[in-house]
């Protein structure tokens, strides 16, 4: 009786012990895979301003009537991330608060700005009614979309303090406005274009690292 039983319990240590290795295994071709994987930008378009280019200054009105600047260098020395939503997509009335939350934690250095366009004024006062965005400007504005070419919404842009255009492109998660922010810090246009310069650098370093072991 008891051969059979400490055999059992040698197997089910056994047993044990290989799980664990293939669990740490996987565990670390988990990390492999996420250091793999690009973070996903906004997509950004090739039509309107490129990135880099002086925006233009445009005076415009919120839905109270108060002035609202966009474009151009700004006198607080902000950068504006403008917003351009529609109470028809669906999309964005879920990135709106978390376009605000992300306002808001970088609020010593940007300002949010929500912009639309049509001729039913009274529908977006009641649409940022619901949505609370009281404390946000939104202008109505058709010059404003077709001066950034927005086709497809919820569509950032993202103006530098200085009145240069740092990153565009559309968004549908916080990931998406977070890399316009990211674009901006680190002077690059998007940040599928510092993925594929870091791949190339990181290439060129294996490639050289081979040279010198061969030599």
């Amino acid at each position: 009786m008891t051969d059979p039983l400490l055999i059992s319990n040698l197997v089910l240590w056994i047993l044990v012990m290989a799980l664990a290795v293939v669990v740490l295994a996987l565990a670390r071709q988990v990390g492999i895979l996420h250091e793999r994987v690009a973070p996903a930008g906004a997509l950004q378009p090739t039509e309107g301003p490129k990135v880099g280019e002086a925006t233009e200054v445009m005076a415009l009105q919120d839905l109270s009537g108060n002035p609202v600047t966009v474009g151009g260098p700004d006198v607080n020395g902000l950068a504006t991330l403008v917003l351009f939503i529609s109470p028809t997509c669906p999309v964005c009335r879920s990135i709106v608060p978390t376009a605000m939350s992300l306002a808001n934690s970088e609020r010593r250095r940007m300002r949010l700005v929500f912009a639309s366009d049509g001729d039913k004024p009274e529908q977006h006062v009641a649409y940022a009614a619901d949505l609370d965005l009281g404390g946000y400007p939104y202008t109505l504005s058709q010059t404003l979309g077709m001066s950034y070419h927005v086709s497809k919404l919820p569509f950032a842009v993202l103006i530098g303090a200085d009145g240069t255009l740092k990153s565009k492109g559309l968004v549908n998660s916080r990931e998406h406005l977070e890399s316009l922010i990211e674009a901006m810090d680190m002077q690059i246009a998007t940040v599928q274009e510092y993925v594929r310069m870091a791949t190339v650098d990181s290439d060129e370093e294996r490639s050289a690292s081979a040279k010198e072991q061969a030599s």
